[in-house]
Parts: structure tokens; sequence; C-alpha cells
């Protein structure tokens, strides 16, 4: 029986001028790095690392995320599509980025920086940087939620939302509002994060912020799966049993076990 839901009409545009158009997604998007420039600051200036360092590690994080998301997207999700329409894979604003590519993505632009920049281990870097991204990954997740996309599945329930603007015209029923499921747990992540960081000794063992953020996040995402509509990718060759955001969870869950878990270098005091 259906009970009560939430009519979801919301713009994903917030004003045009024009043939420019700034929309909350991309407001979002950028919201979410910006967010994290200055936490990673405040980290930089605690340990007394360069500021210098923070300008290339944003640089190269920003063409990480980017590229990664949107090659992701394309060879994980709708290379079918792609392989056909390669002029198409540039045009980023036509929207398609995928977390998985994006993460790789950053890991890789990291790993850069750390080679370039820092001259410092890779964890180092990525034990600071996981503290924002799961802030920026719940504002992300708003950003989906003002598109109307990455739905979840239908279901009678009282605070299901009822799409308006999808892809393929109003919805006839709500559904499980996974956007906010998302955003809600990123943003608890990144509190308990940005405490481990400020209020325990956590952080001084290498890799171990790294590592709970791979476990935790990609848990999050491989169990919200389960209240999404199918997105494609390759999760037919498997039978369907588990989604292409579940099969590609699963390593990252992995990486970071074996972060959280191992034990500290011999020789290493801190990072």
């Amino acid at each position: 029986m259906l009970l009560n839901y939430i009519t979801w009409n919301a713009s994903p545009e917030i004003v045009a001028l024009g043939p420019i158009t700034l929309r909350w997604y991309g407001l979002l998007f950028a919201s979410g790095f910006l967010v994290g420039l200055y936490v990673v600051r405040k980290m930089f200036l605690a340990e007394k690392a360069p500021e210098a360092w923070l300008d290339s590690a944003f640089v190269y994080i920003v063409l990480g995320a980017v590229l990664g998301a949107r090659l992701g997207h394309v060879f994980f999700y709708d290379w079918d599509y792609y392989r056909t329409h390669l002029s198409e894979i540039p045009k980023i604003w036509h929207g398609g980025l995928a977390s998985h590519g994006g993460a790789i993505g950053v890991v890789l632009g990291l790993w850069l920086f750390s080679m370039n920049v820092s001259k410092k281990s890779m964890l180092w870097i990525l034990d600071k940087v996981v503290v924002p991204t799961a802030l920026a990954a719940s504002f992300i997740r708003i950003g989906n939620l003002m598109n109307s996309e990455i739905l979840g599945k239908n279901a009678d329930i009282s605070w299901g939302f009822l799409f308006v603007r999808t892809d393929d015209g109003p919805d006839a029923l709500p559904r499980h509002p996974v956007q906010l499921y998302e955003s809600v747990s990123y943003l608890l992540l990144f509190i308990a994060l940005y405490l481990l960081y400020w209020k325990t000794d956590f952080k001084k063992k290498p890799g171990f912020m790294f590592g709970v953020f791979m476990a935790v996040l990609w848990s999050i995402r491989f169990v919200m799966e389960y209240f999404k509509e199918s997105q494609g990718g390759f999760e037919s060759a498997f039978n369907n049993i588990l989604s292409t955001g579940q099969l590609l969870s699963i390593p990252f869950v992995l990486i970071g076990l074996f972060y959280v878990l191992r034990p500290m270098p011999a020789g290493v005091k801190g990072s």
C-alpha cells in the first residue's frame, strides 16, 4: 500500500546566463575540492609541510579525479556505446563519471605528486587526502540527487522519492533516495576520519587513515548497490549476482583492510 512520498522535481540548474549554465552538480563537485583544500592545508600546517606542495597536490588530484572518473565510466559502465562513439569520450559535460575510476585517478595523481614533488611515501599524502575526500563524496551524491540520477529501486516506503525529471520521464512509483543514504553515510565517515586524524595517534601509522577510508567507503558503496537500479557495465558476465559497482568495490575494500591490519613497518615511527 502506497503511503507517503516526496515529489522530487528539483532543477539541476541554478542559473542560466545565455550559453553559460551553473548546475548544482558542478557547484557541489567544486565545493568538495575547495573544502578539501582547506582541510588538507590545516594538516600541512600542523605537520610543517611546505604549503607550496598543496597547490601541486591540488592540481594532481583534480586532474586525476576528473580524468579517472570519466574513463572509469567509459570503460567500466558504457564501453559498448563509446567504442563506436570515440569522439564522445572527452565530452564530460554530457555526464558520465564513475567513482571507482575517480578513485584510481586520484591515487595515480598522488603517486605522480609523491614522485615529482614531495619525494615522500605516497601514503603520507593519501592519509591526509582521504579525510576531505569522504566529504567531497557526500557533496557529489547531493549533486546526483539534484540531477535526478543514480536512482534507487522502487520502494513502497514513507520516505520514498517520486522523481519527476528522470531520463525516462516521470516516475509512477516512489524510489529509495539512495543518493541521500550514501551522502549521509559519507558525511559520517568524514567526521570519523577527521576525529581520527586530530584526536588520535592513528595518523602516525602510515596507510592507516587511507585503509579505513578504503575499507569503509567502499563497503558502504557495496551495500548501497542493493538499493540502486542497475547502472549497467559488466555485471551480466557474472550472471548479475553482483552489480558492476559491487564487483569493483571488492578489491578496494580488500586494499583498505590490508592497510588497516598490517603491522607498523619496522623503523617507522610516524607518517
